[in-house]
């Protein structure tokens, strides 16, 4: 399985995957490849950037997901979102609390 991996100005360290099962041969045309997520999903990432393509199968494994549950996911709804650690999260979700505490005062 194929797929491209895109990441997000506004979300730090998350990584969609978008598959591409007819990988070579659906490269004859322009697609955006990310018209498969929700249209409100796709909304609140913001701008994407394209940071590689993949073949999983050539690939014994991933750095911070199982690949057998990335591969599951490309298969049945067409994309993966591989969320930030549990740690980075929360430090993102603190200095927002601390960003929002500031702005009141403004």
């Amino acid at each position: 399985m194929h797929c491209d991996i895109y990441k997000f100005l506004r979300r730090d360290d998350m990584y969609v995957y978008i598959a591409r099962p007819d990988y070579p041969n659906d490269t004859d045309e322009i697609k955006d490849w990310l018209n498969i997520l929700p249209k409100d999903f796709r909304t609140g990432l913001g701008v994407s950037k394209f940071v590689m393509h993949l073949d999983l199968d050539a690939t014994p494994t991933l750095a911070r997901v199982d690949k057998e549950e990335v591969l599951a996911k490309l298969q049945s709804q067409g994309y993966y979102v591989q969320m930030p650690p549990q740690e980075i999260m929360r430090k993102q979700a603190e200095l927002r609390a601390l960003e929002a505490q500031d702005n009141i005062y403004d």
